[in-house]
């Protein structure tokens, strides 16, 4: 009993510590610098301001030499067609992935520099690209007339943010089979779309895998429809 009283006498004479904590704050300034290489296509004429069409390359045309960027999209329909319009399309360095505020400090570089019309640019990407579109278009929705994403991963954000795109007419593709980037990333963002879009479309070809974007680039009807969507 004596051992007993002994220990809790011990015990409630045991110091208190009271919690101390204080307010900071911190401030600090990260340079980094960027550099990223592109094409720019002309159009014939350049008397009147023109729409612009952006155009996202996937993966596997990162690097730095420019005549990959060539190989898919826009500029590789450039080769045997004209377009009245503005292409730019850059190239991601080889260990790095789209940064959307790069791009979009590029794509205003541009703009000053050239008679576009900034109720008329359009945002296109496959792949890679795509993913790189999505995530511009949703940081900047309201520079863009049109969005064409095609076989792309679509991140959180988008997904939880969709209305915020509501205003842009876009056209999604996919292949249904494609085993590099699931159908149902297009899918899904289309059915949160589709609850507040104006204008979206999705298409799913059954017979193609990851390079669904061969026949929707090699088509005059995509930049029909793309050179017809302007700003109100």
């Amino acid at each position: 009993m004596v051992r007993i009283i002994l220990i809790a006498i011990f015990l409630f004479s045991l110091p208190s510590f009271a919690q101390k904590a204080e307010g900071g704050s911190f401030s600090t300034e990260v340079v980094v610098k960027k550099q990223l290489n592109y094409l720019l296509y002309s159009p014939e004429s350049t008397k009147q301001l023109k729409p612009l069409i952006i155009f996202l390359h996937g993966s596997g045309e990162k690097g730095n030499d420019l005549e990959r960027v060539k190989v898919h999209g826009p500029f590789k329909y450039l080769k045997t067609h004209k377009l009245d319009a503005y292409v730019l399309a850059p190239q991601c360095p080889q260990e790095e992935y789209w940064d959307q505020e790069v791009l979009y400090r590029l794509i205003q570089k541009v703009i000053k520099e050239n008679k576009i019309d900034p109720n008329r640019i359009y945002l296109t990407g496959l792949s890679m690209g795509a993913w790189g579109a999505w995530n511009l278009a949703f940081s900047h929705p309201d520079m863009f007339a049109a969005l064409v994403p095609i076989a792309g991963f679509v991140d959180r954000v988008p997904m939880i943010e969709n209305c915020k795109i509501k205003d842009i007419p876009t056209r999604i593709f996919h292949g249904l089979v494609d085993d590099v980037v699931d159908v149902n990333y297009s899918i899904n963002i289309y059915k949160k779309l589709k609850t507040c879009s104006t204008d979206i479309e999705l298409t799913i070809f059954d017979d193609a895998n990851h390079d669904s974007w061969t026949r929707v680039y090699d088509d005059p009807t995509i930049y029909e429809w793309m050179l017809q969507q302007k700003k109100q």
